[in-house]
């Protein structure tokens, strides 16, 4: 299995519009980040993506991926989705409906925002095309075959609301989430790889601090750990120096194997 991660920024991004602090002048290419998401190349080379951020096409063209089988969301909200309609030019390519996998919630915010493409009442004009997916509602702790690989979705607080955890194989992804309540920790646990996002040095009222994610990354007890969701106040090169070893940072097209 294989991980790429296509985008490992906070919703602003870095550089943040209209800021000029050192971290979004930085010459370092790792400190460029886009809205966070990822892809998964399985053992059978199915691909899945998490995720669609609003960067989604440039994402897809930087890592060379123009095929994709399958789609993960974690949430709703906009830096997670709002690439969504880029997966038209990967539809238009397929005979069947992308299937997409989310909760209830996601699912019905999604319908409600993008109704063109779940609905196939809502017709293309003839000569023109639109993204095509399959809403597929997945329930906590159950296993779902995706492709070849088995699918848990884990759910974790995002300030007042849940979102989705992933564990895919091996590999245990958790983005955006606020505390890791201790079934999270157990479904996680014996991931070879943890990706978990890192927001800031100091606490936040909806996703995990920077100690934060390394306590959660201990207890999970994950070979390597990845930090994502990351933000202009922190250079990549003095991140990655203050982390204890195992844990690193992420960046934008970094892609390992799992």
């Amino acid at each position: 299995m294989k991980l790429t991660f296509l985008g490992t920024g906070t919703s602003f991004g870095v550089p943040q519009l209209g800021c000029g602090c050192a971290v979004c002048r930085s010459d370092d290419p790792r400190d460029k980040r886009t809205r966070v998401g990822a892809a998964v190349e399985t053992d059978g080379g199915a691909i899945i993506l998490i995720d669609t951020p609003p960067e989604l096409r440039l994402q897809l063209l930087s890592a060379g991926i123009a095929r994709v089988d399958a789609l993960l969301f974690t949430h709703q909200h906009a830096d997670h989705t709002h690439g969504i309609d880029d997966i038209r030019a990967i539809t238009a390519q397929r005979d069947t409906h992308l299937p997409m996998y989310a909760s209830v919630e996601t699912l019905g915010e999604l319908a409600h925002k993008f109704d063109y493409i779940f609905d196939d009442s809502i017709r293309p004009a003839p000569g023109t095309s639109k993204p095509q997916g399959r809403a597929f509602a997945l329930s906590p702790g159950v296993p779902v075959r995706i492709a070849d690989v088995d699918v848990v979705a884990v759910p974790v607080p995002h300030g007042p609301m849940t979102v989705y955890g992933y564990r895919i194989g091996p590999l245990a992804y958790v983005t955006d989430a606020q505390s890791m309540p201790d079934e999270a920790i157990a479904a996680l646990r014996g991931a070879r790889v943890l990706v978990i996002n890192a927001l800031f040095h100091r606490p936040h009222p909806s996703h995990l601090s920077v100690q934060e994610a390394i306590g959660a990354a201990r207890r999970i007890g994950a070979e390597r750990t990845y930090l994502t969701h990351l933000t202009h106040e922190s250079f990549h090169a003095a991140l990655e120096a203050e982390l204890p070893p195992g844990i690193t940072p992420a960046y934008d097209g970094l892609s390992i194997p799992v």
